[in-house]
């Protein structure tokens, strides 16, 4: 595990520089391996390692020629190292040196990741336990069906992003195996146990059975979790951006001083970052994709999957680490209006409690049926006439028969909807 304080940017990550000196990590724990059982001499390797550096410029320079660009860095690396240069690569093929490297990112990525997932759930749960009991209407269709908190909802978001993290956990474990095995996986110039100790000092483990090339469908995974957890973020952000329309504003994301919202309309505080995040999990899911066409190649390898792993390993993760990050600021500066979500509540004045009603015409004998009908006729009634439900149940003779005034208006109690929003929060919370 890298350590959080010393560990890369994500950017840094798929930098060239970085690209090159995990190839150089690779190389040189082959020949420590190699010098082990004797397959070179012992005392070539501390000259290696001591000598062995490289030059972006100057790979490149030779890749102009070459249009290799493991042979490029090799010849870069011989130009430092001398006549020891011979035993670095030595039985190997340039997937031992890309997939194993490709893996050794892909970790440092993924731990950058999880720690974006632990500071967004942080600042959800924040944000949850503030508005444990900040009472909204819960929206089934856009449309208000029942009461909620705003903390049952963030609970929710949470125990999602939870799931994400544990993913996430398992494809950084499936994607964390290294390769070792020659032209086309038999190991017939660098034995197994080259690999094994290769694998132990890079911190991976040895595959079980390779071709040229570590098999895609680890990547696939690799990728479809990300864009999971992309589509979690989005999720969220999209009802981020609905309760902070207009006519809803319940929530808002921050508005900074001196921030524009639009160029023609100075009122205007738009939910710009919410609608990044539903822009950016397009692209991520589009990657997921492709790293899926990349599982089938042609026999023991061939080159399709390269061009596309260029783009999406260190796109997929850079946008992922800046969606967490900027969903977790949104959170955490999110700016809640408990006062509009009680006025909203009370916009249907009082048809969020029908269902309580027909369950008590039920308990009482009544078919659901025409519980179903004595309750839903003056909800109609109540739609249409912009009166008060419970008024209008309250001159219902039906419903009277079966429910007493006192009891009509203990069921208009919002208090019955929340009182398991403790036991929400332990299931979620306490795990």
């Amino acid at each position: 595990m890298i350590d959080r304080y010393t560990r890369p940017k994500m950017g840094q990550i798929w930098s060239e520089e970085n690209k090159y000196q995990t190839w150089l990590q690779v190389e040189i724990a082959a020949c420590e391996a190699m010098a082990h059982y004797g397959m070179i001499p012992a005392n070539v390797v501390d000259r290696i390692k001591s000598h062995a550096k490289f030059s972006v410029a100057r790979i490149e320079e030779i890749e102009q020629e070459t249009r290799h660009d493991v042979i490029a860095f090799l010849t870069n690396i011989a130009e430092h190292v001398g006549p020891d240069s011979r035993y670095i690569h030595m039985g190997m093929t340039s997937s031992d040196v890309l997939d194993t490297s490709m893996a050794l990112r892909l970790k440092q990525a993924s731990e950058i990741i999880l720690d974006g997932c632990d500071a967004l759930m942080k600042a959800i749960k924040d944000q949850a336990y503030e508005h444990r009991n900040t009472v909204m209407i819960g929206r089934s269709h856009g449309i208000h069906a029942e009461p909620i908190t705003f903390g049952i909802k963030l609970a929710v978001w949470y125990d999602e992003m939870s799931r994400n993290r544990r993913r996430m956990e398992h494809a950084l474990q499936n994607i964390s195996f290294g390769m070792l095995s020659g032209a086309v996986g038999t190991y017939a110039n660098i034995p197994p146990d080259i690999e094994t100790m290769v694998c132990e000092k890079l911190g991976l483990t040895p595959v079980n059975a390779s071709t040229q090339v570590i098999q895609r469908d680890r990547y696939a995974e690799f990728f479809s979790t990300l864009a999971i957890m992309a589509a979690t973020i989005e999720k969220i952000a999209v009802e981020i951006r609905h309760l902070q329309r207009t006519e809803v504003l319940e929530v808002e994301e921050h508005f900074a001083k001196g921030q524009k919202g639009s160029s023609a309309m100075p009122h205007k505080r738009n939910p710009v970052g919410s609608e990044n995040m539903s822009g950016l999990a397009r692209l991520i899911r589009s990657n997921a994709m492709a790293a899926f066409e990349n599982v089938a190649l042609w026999h023991e390898r061939d080159i399709s999957h390269s061009s596309v792993e260029r783009v999406i390993a260190p796109d997929s993760t850079i946008l992922i680490d800046y969606m967490l990050h900027r969903l977790t600021r949104i959170m955490t500066h999110l700016m809640v209006y408990p006062e509009n979500m009680q006025k909203n509540l009370e916009k249907t004045r009082g048809l969020i409690f029908s269902q309580q009603l027909m369950l008590n015409l039920i308990a009482q004998g009544v078919t659901r049926e025409d519980a179903y009908r004595m309750v839903q006729k003056p909800a109609m009634d109540a739609w249409h006439s912009k009166k008060a439900f419970m008024d209008i149940v309250l001159l219902e003779n039906e419903i009277l028969t079966y429910l007493s005034e006192n009891k009509i208006r203990e069921i208009f109690d919002i208090s019955y909807h929340l009182k398991y929003v403790d036991v929400i929060f332990k299931k979620v919370f306490d795990k």
